[in-house]
């Protein structure tokens, strides 16, 4: 069935190829919200539950607060929402902005920019750009499934590297593969950093926990393939979840397959339970492990970080799987440009106490 035959919401009452007295099919109900630059609102059988809102953004190079302590200062979200559906994503609450919930609307309502590539080609050609790194997979991720349909990243790509402006890609999705010839090129350009998001290797929690995501197996191919083709590959093996992978049978699991699979640095770190993304996640323990309520709530009770103490007892461990696999001295994922940013990183970062978290930094993944 053509992708066009399926829009809830056409143009201009009109679908591409009609007859031009041929009125497009009524809106439904729930695909129209005020969403500035709307297109049209899409459902189609190939991506059940899911509804696209195509939409053309002005501007899509967006420039992080001064005050914030985000590693990085220039971001690109070709997508807003994720059918990944990671039931603890940090970037829920941010769906809230659009007027969807951060719940079932995050995982479902997808707004797509469909005219990113092009819009930012021709911000990265002002005289005013610097270029400053730029991060992708800040927000949402970039490789969910959808970007099988509109392959916005490999004009994104182009655009980052023919401008000359370095650029890193975090991704849980294994639709990354198809552009590793382009990123090989890309690399003799520009630098490029590549993470892969895994923090569980055991597949029936992960098909739980992020239903609409590659499994832990196909992930892991991934890093070895991306290390085969030549391009470094660290891991973000973040959020490691109290009770459910903190142990030490899962952390051994995990670092040595990321091992195995050649990845080229790890970071790891604990659950952040923002307002948003709380909410759901609650929701999901309750109704999967209800004998682990009561302990979430104690342990996240004064916040949305787990309290110090589990984050320095979980370093410890981290460090202890970290030295046992290769990984001591490593991280898993850097945005910044470690050819040019490395001495001013090492001059300007704050010190901190093993297993402890700069505010707002981990909120990043």
């Amino acid at each position: 069935m053509r992708w066009d035959a399926q829009a809830l919401s056409p143009t201009s009452g009109r679908l591409s190829g009609g007859s031009d007295d041929a009125p497009g099919p009524a809106p439904a109900a729930d695909a129209l919200l005020p969403l500035a630059g709307l297109v049209r609102s899409i459902s189609t059988p190939e991506f059940s539950g899911v509804t696209f809102h195509e939409v053309t953004a002005k501007s899509v190079l967006n420039k992080v607060p001064s005050g914030s302590n985000m590693p990085f200062e220039w971001t690109v979200n070709p997508y807003r929402g994720c059918s990944h559906a990671c039931v603890y994503c940090f970037a829920r609450k941010t769906h809230t902005y659009l007027d969807f919930d951060s719940g079932r609307d995050f995982d479902s309502q997808v707004v797509v920019k469909i005219n990113a590539a092009e819009v930012l080609r021709k911000e990265l050609a002002k005289p005013s750009w610097q270029r400053h790194q730029v991060a992708l997979g800040t927000n949402t991720d970039p490789y969910q499934r959808a970007e099988g349909r509109y392959a916005l990243m490999p004009g994104i790509i182009r655009a980052l590297a023919d401008s000359g402006t370095p650029f890193s890609i975090l991704t849980k999705g294994t639709l990354l593969a198809r552009d590793i010839p382009l990123l090989k090129h890309a690399a003799t350009q520009v630098p490029v950093d590549l993470g892969i998001s895994l923090a569980m290797t055991n597949p029936d929690l992960a098909e739980l926990m992020e239903p609409g995501t590659p499994s832990p197996r196909a992930r892991l191919k991934l890093i070895t393939r991306l290390r085969d083709a030549g391009l470094g590959c660290g891991v973000m093996a973040m959020p490691i979840l109290p009770w459910l992978t903190d142990s030490d049978e899962a952390l051994e699991a995990l670092f040595s397959e990321l091992a195995t699979a050649g990845a080229t640095g790890v970071t790891a770190g604990a659950l952040y339970l923002k307002p948003g993304t709380r909410e759901w996640y609650m929701k999901w323990l309750a109704e999967n492990h209800p004998e682990l309520v009561g302990r979430y709530r104690r342990l996240y009770g004064q916040g949305s970080y787990a309290p110090k103490e589990y984050r320095v007892w979980l370093a410890g461990r981290v460090n202890h799987f970290k030295a046992k696999y290769g990984f001591s001295g490593t991280q898993g994922f850097s945005h910044r440009n470690a050819r040019h940013d490395a001495a001013r990183t090492q001059a300007t970062t704050p010190k901190t106490e093993p297993g402890e978290v700069l505010p707002g930094q981990q909120s990043l993944f």
